[in-house]
């Protein structure tokens, strides 16, 4: 199975970690790259916020060693400010510097930033030069394909942006407003790697190894980029390595695993954040690890109401006395 690379950084294989909002912290990262993926994305920074020198925009930035290479999400809209900001954190031990072009969430778009910028091509530009004249390390894109009422040309952003420096783009087969429905389209995807010489990550609707496969296979793509598909389910990257060098499917985990994934992953989260923060952010994932399994509702419900480790430690031998994992 082949890598890929972005500038001077090899990455093993083409297995991508999305940046998420909210999901893709410390802990989970080092679940994730310890299942395989090739490259981890961080949670998306806003370039003011650290210009500010914000006390919680530092913590997001923590990265293990474990983790590498791992990429660093920047969000805004002014290139000087990008590029003084970039310049200011290269020193930080991330591998890669990403531009986010495809946030849809209203807070960010509202304010000109994300899936905004894919209305105004020419900043586009002037963001990426900004940013990658400012550093060494390799400058990349990620972008979604459209934003309305503007008519979008995903493949003219791309362009703008390899012209720009840009070592590498992720393609995100959706509008903002489809946010993260509908289907995503790929045939978009292809024809921004038909029309760069640069790595074209695909994202959108990869949840298993075989989507993958075909993803890339009808694509073109270099690596595929997996969000929503990993939640909840670090071991899909494991399952990608394993099916595109044999052929087959691992099994999926069993409920003691599961249970041990979620409760290594809460201690993870507990040591990093604290147990009041912690334990509170694990319900969402707990809800995410057990999707699809029976009684799961109800084991949401009961997640809510706890407090502290000992407390979904006691809830999970429970659940699983009752066969309900």
């Amino acid at each position: 199975m082949n890598g890929f690379q972005i500038g001077k950084v090899r990455i093993d294989n083409p297995f991508v970690l999305a940046p998420m909002a909210g999901v893709t912290d410390l802990s989970f990262r080092r679940l994730c790259k310890e299942m395989g993926a090739g490259l981890v994305c961080m949670e998306m920074v806003s370039a003011k916020a650290i210009s500010f020198h914000n006390k919680n925009t530092a913590a997001l930035m923590k990265i293990d060693p474990a983790e590498h290479p791992v990429s660093m999400q920047l969000f805004g809209n002014d290139p000087v400010l990008m590029g003084e900001v970039a310049r200011s954190i290269e020193d930080h031990p991330f591998d890669i510097l990403d531009i986010n072009m495809g946030c849809p969430v209203p807070k960010v778009v509202n304010n000109g930033e994300g899936s905004a910028l894919l209305t105004d091509p020419e900043l586009i530009g002037r963001i990426v030069k900004s940013v990658s004249s400012a550093v060494k390390k390799p400058v990349t894109v990620k972008m979604r394909i459209g934003i309305a009422p503007h008519k979008v040309d995903p493949v003219e952003i791309a362009r703008r942006a390899e012209d720009a420096g840009a070592a590498a783009i992720a393609v995100h087969g959706r509008t903002r407003e489809q946010y993260y429905a509908g289907k995503a389209d790929w045939e978009a995807i292809r024809r921004v790697k038909e029309a760069v010489k640069i790595p074209v990550i695909g994202n959108g609707d990869v949840d298993s190894a075989p989507k993958a496969l075909e993803m890339m296979r009808q694509t073109g793509c270099d690596a595929v980029m997996v969000g929503r598909g990993c939640r909840g389910n670090p071991w899909i990257f494991h399952q990608m390595n394993v099916f595109f060098e044999t052929g087959s499917l691992p099994p999926d985990p069993s409920a003691e695993e599961v249970r041990e994934m979620i409760l290594r992953h809460a201690r993870m989260v507990i040591e990093e954040k604290g147990e009041y923060t912690g334990i509170r952010e694990m319900r969402k994932h707990v809800a995410w690890y057990t999707a699809g399994m029976p009684h799961s509702a109800n084991l949401r419900r009961q997640t809510n109401m706890i407090n502290s480790y000992n407390a979904l430690e006691s809830l999970l031998e429970i659940l699983d006395k009752n066969d309900i994992l």
